[in-house]
């Protein structure tokens, strides 16, 4: 994994990372995740990193720790990253989005063509 985010804490980078397996159904409720110490050395980074990244997850109910057996991901926990995921881009990236709408004089309806057109590229 390249760390591409340099105003972004590397332990966060790596909890959207799992985050982002979990969305895309790369990893499973209920399935077990790497051991720190396996992700840690898979992603060339300390182990400290990848704990404080887990310790992180399971604060948000992503993952849980079942003790000497490992860490698994959280029933629920799409919906949980789908909802945390949700209010940041709102409440973020949106705006912003928004705010460049109203000064590029963008209406609804030409907004709207070009998402549509967006979806159909990205089915094929």
């Amino acid at each position: 994994m390249v760390f591409k985010e340099n105003n972004k804490a590397i332990y966060l980078q790596i909890a959207d990372k799992l985050s982002e397996d979990v969305l895309m159904g790369i990893v499973a409720s209920g399935e077990r995740i790497p051991s720190v110490r396996e992700y840690a050395a898979s992603l060339e980074v300390n182990a400290n990193t990848v704990m404080r990244s887990y310790e992180y997850l399971e604060r948000q109910g992503i993952i849980f720790n079942r003790r000497g057996i490992g860490f698994f991901i959280a029933d629920g926990a799409r919906d949980v990253i789908i909802k945390s995921k949700r209010d940041t881009f709102f409440n973020g990236e949106m705006q912003y989005f928004f705010r460049q709408l109203m000064l590029l004089d963008l209406t609804p309806e030409e907004v709207k063509s070009m998402y549509e057109t967006y979806l159909k590229e990205k089915k094929q």
